[in-house]
């Protein structure tokens, strides 16, 4: 193999990494801040207006992926995601002592509700609020530990080399072509009745109805397998209802904290 191919090869290694590690991919993070700023009461709108020096919950809603390549924040990276068995409810196992996705909005949560909390520290943990409501909602975040979370599963998306968890992440929604307000705007319908029912619950139960969820995204697909328009056809309701209920759920947590 000459020179030349070698690098060609590392060069699209390092670009699969790099994208598997989107979450939701920018356009569904967005999607979904933008929807939790349509559940937020006047008075939640205002305290977090102030928290973030009026930058909007879409804009703030990529800062946790965009800080991963900075050392000083590397300890955050497990917070993005959760992985425990299956047959198994969380907690039932011991968790990671480096955290994971239910510890990580815990902790975001607490600091918010801290009076004596800094601006500063306000400010961050409500941006990786923001981002992690979202990652929780996207199923392979709950998914097996042993393949990250599908990571490890290479298919074809129309004839592209992929993988199952970019699929959900990125491909998807980039596939579909809309902007996130567009995503937002034109977001699953729900009733009255269905929006109360979404808000019930605690995030350990929403991680569990994610995992549920991961169960039959598994399923879904084959190692190598070529997914295209009816993979899209079939799935791409669940991504949009997703994308809503994390927006949900987000103005819900946030509508508590600050009213």
């Amino acid at each position: 193999m000459n020179l030349k191919n070698t690098l060609l090869i590392l060069l699209l290694i390092c670009f699969n990494t790099i994208s598997a590690n989107d979450d939701w991919g920018k356009t569904g993070h967005r999607a979904t801040g933008e929807i939790a700023n349509t559940y937020l009461t006047k008075k939640a709108k205002r305290n977090i207006a102030n928290i973030l020096k009026g930058q909007s919950l879409a804009l703030v809603s990529t800062f946790a992926d965009q800080i991963k390549s900075d050392k000083k924040y590397r300890g955050y990276s497990p917070w993005h995601y959760v992985n425990f068995s299956f047959e198994k409810k969380y907690g039932d196992e011991t968790p990671s002592e480096y955290g994971d996705l239910v510890k990580g909005i815990a902790k975001c949560i607490e600091v918010l509700k801290d009076e004596n909390s800094t601006s500063e520290d306000k400010e961050f943990y409500l941006k990786m609020l923001v981002h992690f409501v979202g990652d929780l909602h996207q199923p392979l975040h709950v998914g097996r530990g042993e393949d990250k979370g599908g990571n490890d599963i290479q298919v074809q998306w129309f004839r592209n080399g992929s993988n199952l968890h970019r699929v959900w992440d990125s491909d998807m929604l980039d596939y579909y072509g809309m902007s996130y307000t567009e995503l937002s705007t034109n977001a699953v319908v729900f009733s009255e009745p269905q929006i109360e029912e979404i808000k019930k619950g605690t995030v350990s139960d929403w991680v569990h109805e994610s995992q549920t969820l991961a169960k039959k995204v598994y399923a879904s697909a084959n190692v190598g397998e070529k997914l295209g328009y009816k993979y899209m056809y079939d799935y791409f309701p669940v991504v949009r209802t997703q994308l809503h209920k994390g927006g949900i759920r987000l103005a819900e947590i946030l509508n508590q904290i600050f009213g």
